[in-house]
């Protein structure tokens, strides 16, 4: 199972999309892609700065977010996620809350994060990351 990260999901809408991811998503059942309520949360605030900010919301919406499942933050996902800024916080190597909730929601659920900011989501103690952008 996967759950794909707001960086997956932004390659999607360009006009000619990374052809490893495509290639990759084609491989992968519908049933095993899942993103986070933090990504459409990102993704929303992206669309909200364009100029055509309702045409490429509906886009999103009907070609991408329709097409996985959303995971919610929950109870576990919130004591996890401040158990994870501790950790990071301790260790000097912080991240974005963002990423710590979307970090935090895989644990929780046992899923990859497929991300190209590996870097930021290695320092994730047990999370696994895969990047489909690359072969």
């Amino acid at each position: 199972m996967y759950l794909l990260d707001t960086n997956i999901l932004s390659e999607l809408t360009k006009k000619l999309p990374n052809h490893h991811l495509m290639k990759r998503l084609g491989q992968v059942p519908g049933r095993h892609l899942f993103t986070s309520v933090i990504c459409v949360m990102e993704l929303r605030y992206g669309s909200s700065l364009r100029k055509d900010f309702e045409a490429f919301w509906q886009m999103i919406v009907s070609e991408i977010i329709s097409r996985v499942q959303i995971v919610r933050v929950g109870y576990e996902e919130a004591v996890l996620a401040g158990d994870i800024l501790g950790e990071l916080k301790t260790g000097g190597n912080v991240i974005g809350i963002e990423d710590v909730l979307i970090g935090a929601s895989a644990l929780s659920h046992d899923f990859a994060v497929v991300t190209s900011n590996v870097r930021h989501f290695k320092r994730i103690q047990r999370l696994q990351i895969e990047n489909w952008l690359v072969p």
